[in-house]
């Protein structure tokens, strides 16, 4: 018997309608939306977002109503359990990653300090859900 992997991450329909719409405005055809973390800002990581030609070998892809997103091996760890939201206020808009990984934030919410989910299951941590 084959049990089947939870998804690395997911999308909302707020963010998943969002990244169609984006995606069906593009002129060049666009296989998916590669996530990824980088070292930088105040908190010391930052997510990363682009458009896909198409995947890369070692990319873990996740399909989630009816989007394609392909998950740099690198974050991986760091993405377990996330969703990627899309919200609108009177002052701005944006992508937000409500992500258990996450253990703090920086004030203008551009950079996030992020566990690895294996680093946090060793150690017995369970970090809470922030939406930043």
């Amino acid at each position: 018997m084959t049990r089947q992997l939870p998804k690395v991450m997911t999308l909302s329909e707020a963010a998943a309608n969002r990244v169609r719409a984006l995606m069906a405005a593009s002129e060049k055809p666009i296989a998916g939306l590669r996530i990824g973390v980088k070292n930088g800002g105040c908190a010391g990581m930052e997510y990363t977002m682009e458009y896909a030609e198409s995947p890369q070998a070692m990319d873990e892809v996740v399909e989630d109503k009816g989007v394609t997103i392909l998950i740099d091996p690198k974050a991986v760890l760091f993405l377990l359990g996330t969703e990627m939201d899309y919200r609108t206020d009177r002052l701005a808009s944006g992508f937000v990653f409500n992500n258990p990984n996450q253990t703090s934030a920086c004030g203008c919410g551009e950079s996030v300090a992020l566990t690895p989910a294996a680093e946090a299951a060793k150690k017995g941590f369970e970090p809470t859900v922030k939406a930043s």
